[in-house]
């Protein structure tokens, strides 16, 4: 038998130690192709993903590409850990290291040949299924089943590449060990079960930390909490599952009435080597998770974001201007002939907004005439305003605004004009997007805004107003192409330090577009990351329980030996895995949960939408996954501990 036919036949007479290793090479291969064969589909150059460019699929793509390679290195080790007893035999009978290097090197390319090769066919032919889907998520009329080489090239050259470089980096950067501790296994070797009390406390008070820092979020301290909130979060999670695990183990096991009391001694006694040895893949592990539920639960925001966009946005097309905008006619012309054009139905309503002193704030206050609104009003299909000389209503800029003003009495004198005015009613519906109208406007009646002739005080080196032309369009989506150069310059313009143009120009259904072309990508980039994140994360368990499963078995052996019934064997493997499941996966939950306290914040000020509704359901779904995925491992490892 030849060295080359050995190593085949060990693969084949040891699948089930494989097995692991194996399916996690194998998915891994099946969601790059997937993805691959969406990202080189040709539609894609017909835009079918709408404005998104495509380097944030290529950028996707390399996501998926790393964190596979950094996963199959993972399941590579713990296979490696299940075979020691194998290698220190081949190992005292003679082989040498070298060797033994090849024959793990040969055994990897085979099981990574036959991976990549099941894994393109199965992807292959799950592909018109996941195009379906694409096609349902996108609105697409059809997404056909391709055949091309470039998939395929990708994924055999960037999984082939993968598999050589893993087996050559896990045997040769592998501390050597003595054969004796190979016979005995990798668990059986003492680690050091010592923490220091200052690390522990340390892990919790950089925990708390990055979470205060993550409620205290706002627009303005965005930028500059995104940085320090990462890195207290990352290193107080590597020092709570090295240090301050073990310190409240150790406080417990202190503690005589709870520790001596029943069966707990046996689980809590574990859990001090369990958690201190693989305090390291804890906390992998618990980042991973958190990669996964961030990916959902972003999901769910743009999904939140997307529905309510057309109440947030009730106007088809806004254009904004200085009251002396040289460009005003050119451009209300154009955008009318446009509309016209292309048979758009559309009620067009003209403003002229002042700006005036409150005396009851001092600060500047937009002022609205009656009829204008009235005009825009009726278009709606909403109320009509009704106001007689000397009143006053607030125009909403939110949701919550309408309820927050609908509370306030406020009698002010417009000081530029001295005209007086009571305002005590707040409009019920929102008439204008949050970014077009200041928090400080109010509608008055025709009458007191004809009394309102004197400029604002400020003027000239402030605008006295503005005019406001909007659009008001059923069929506001089907308007995307309208004025699109206008809405080109306005958006290069505020890419500047300063916006120096007269004017301002919204189009609601070219924006939402590119919104929901960038909710698609997400959708199909973040349900593929999140899949393979959330299996890693639990396969890093299962790698570990099949790694350690023949000593676990020897010591519940002796355990049955000693009289220990099935339930209480059953109970006890329970308190045995469940810290190992749910603590990282319980701390990956709450730093998502804070991450997602900051983005509503952050969600509030830019577009006053509240995401807890889908945050809430996406965490529950995946909490019932995760009680799902618990339970089917406890019952593989009881029936592994009970033969």
């Amino acid at each position: 038998m030849t060295f080359h036919q050995f190593a085949y036949r060990n693969v084949i007479r040891n699948i089930r130690i494989y097995a692991a290793f194996f399916m996690a090479s194998f998915f891994s291969v099946f969601v790059f192709f997937i993805y691959s064969m969406l990202m080189f589909h040709p539609e894609i150059e017909n835009g079918f993903l709408g404005n998104v460019p495509i380097i944030w699929m290529v950028v996707a793509e390399v996501i998926l590409v790393v964190f596979s390679w950094f996963f199959i290195f993972y399941s590579m080790k713990a296979f490696l850990e299940a075979r020691a007893k194998e290698f220190a035999i081949l190992l005292h009978l003679g082989m040498e290291r070298k060797q033994l290097s090849r024959l793990i090197f040969l055994e990897t390319i085979i099981i990574g040949s036959i991976s990549i090769l099941l894994g393109i066919i199965f992807g292959y032919a799950f592909s018109k299924f996941f195009f379906m889907i694409v096609r349902e998520i996108l609105m697409l009329e059809d997404l056909p089943l391709y055949l091309s080489w470039e998939p395929f090239l990708l994924t055999i050259a960037v999984y082939f590449s993968a598999f050589i470089l893993i087996s050559v980096f896990s045997v040769h950067f592998s501390p050597e060990r003595k054969v004796i501790d190979l016979l005995n296994g990798y668990k059986n070797i003492q680690i050091d079960v010592d923490f220091t009390r200052k690390k522990a406390i340390l892990g919790i008070v950089l925990i708390l930390g990055g979470y205060v820092l993550a409620l205290l979020t706002t627009r303005s301290t965005m930028i500059i909490f995104s940085v320090f909130i990462p890195f207290l979060i990352i290193f107080g999670t590597y020092l709570f599952f090295t240090d301050t695990t073990q310190y409240f183990v150790d406080k417990v096991k202190n503690r005589k009435l709870i520790y001596w009391k029943k069966s707990r001694m046996l689980p809590l006694a574990e859990q001090t080597f369990v958690l201190k040895n693989n305090g390291k893949m804890f906390f992998v592990m618990t980042i991973v998770t958190t990669m996964a539920f961030l990916s959902i639960g972003l999901l769910a925001t743009l999904s939140s974001y997307t529905s309510q966009y057309d109440k947030l946005n009730p106007l088809g097309l806004i254009y904004k201007g200085h009251i002396d905008n040289p460009k005003e006619h050119e451009h209300i012309s154009s955008i009318v002939a446009e509309l016209e054009d292309k048979e758009l139905s559309y009620n067009l309503t003209r403003f002229t907004v002042l700006k005036q002193t409150s005396s009851f704030t001092k600060f500047e206050v937009e002022v609205f005439k009656e009829s204008d609104i009235n005009n825009l009003l009726f278009s709606y299909g909403y109320p009509l305003v009704r106001l007689a000389r000397g009143e006053a209503m607030f125009i909403p800029y939110s949701e919550d605004s309408i309820k927050e003003l609908s509370k306030k009495r406020v009698e002010t004198v417009l000081l530029e004009n001295d005209v007086e005015i009571t305002i005590d009613q707040v409009y019920p519906e929102l008439i204008f997007p949050s970014s077009i109208v200041s928090l400080n406007s109010i509608i008055v009646s025709d009458v007191d805004f004809r009394r309102l002739v004197k400029p604002y005080n400020i003027y000239p080196h402030v605008e006295p107003g503005y005019h406001l032309f909007t659009f008001d369009i059923p069929q506001w989506m089907e308007a995307e192409n309208i004025a699109v150069a206008l809405q080109q310059e306005v958006s290069e313009e505020y890419l500047k330090e300063e916006y120096k143009l007269p004017y301002y120009f919204e189009n609601a259904g070219l924006n939402y577009s590119y919104i929901l072309s960038t909710y698609s990508l997400f959708t199909l980039v973040g349900l593929l990351v999140a899949a393979v994140f959330l299996l890693a994360a639990g396969s890093f368990i299962y790698f570990k329980l099949h790694t350690s499963l023949e000593a676990e078995k020897k010591k519940f052996d002796v355990l049955k030996r000693m009289g220990i019934s099935n339930n209480e064997l059953k109970s006890l493997v329970t308190k045995l895995l469940f810290p190992q499941f749910f603590l990282p996966w319980g701390i990956a939950l709450c730093h998502s949960l804070f991450a997602f306290f900051a983005l509503q914040n952050i969600m509030k000020n830019f577009a006053n939408v509240s995401i807890v509704k889908e945050v809430v359901f996406a965490f529950v779904f995946l909490i019932i996954i995760e009680i799902i995925y618990f339970n089917l491992i406890r019952w593989r490892y009881i029936a592994h501990v009970r033969d």
